[in-house]
């Protein structure tokens, strides 16, 4: 379970994120973090929030973000706030670290979202983009689909695959959450 002061780091994708406010803390009602990239890291794939706002201020350094099927590039001191269902990605393209204040609302099961895919990151059970095998992904994509959404293909497509895919996924031992990595 995530607490003020708790570090997570995805060596793939070359970010770590501190846990500054916690869902527990403040009641569901927000997320906050900072989030750190190393240079030049690695683009996620992008997605959208269906029920959560997202606020970035960036505190060091640059970001990358795509947005509305542009590059936006963020600067020390700037502000960025992404409404729900909003396709974005962000990225640290630069050649320095980037830091950003991340504040994400509602919380709702952001932690356990985060937690997860970097615990299985650190455990070398990603490819080599950070991101899960296709039957832990749908596992993921199932269980946090109030959280995050794939742009592509479209949110029918990945419900019917999910559907289809997750009782294999079980039968292969993975699960949605692992209680090792929300310890």
């Amino acid at each position: 379970m995530a607490y003020c002061g708790k570090k997570i780091s995805n060596p793939f994708t070359r970010q770590t994120i501190e846990f500054v406010v916690t869902s527990k803390d403040s009641g569901g009602a927000w997320l906050e973090m900072i989030s750190t990239w190393d240079a030049h890291s690695s683009k996620p794939a992008p997605h959208s929030h269906p029920q959560q706002e997202e606020h970035f201020k960036v505190l060091e350094g640059e970001m990358h973000i795509l947005l509305n099927n542009k590059t936006v590039v963020l600067t020390k001191g700037n502000s960025l706030t992404i409404k729900a269902g909003t396709v974005h990605a962000m990225w640290n393209a630069s050649g320095a670290v980037a830091k950003v204040s991340w504040q994400v609302v509602p919380a709702l099961n952001t932690e356990y979202f985060l937690e997860t895919g970097f615990g299985l990151a650190m455990e070398n059970k990603v490819s080599k983009n950070g991101l899960p095998g296709i039957l832990q992904s749908v596992l993921l994509l199932r269980k946090y689909h109030k959280e995050f959404r794939l742009s592509k293909p479209s949110y029918t497509v990945q419900d019917i695959l999910t559907y289809i895919l997750v009782p294999f996924a079980l039968l292969a031992g993975k699960k949605a959450v692992y209680k090792k990595y929300i310890d």
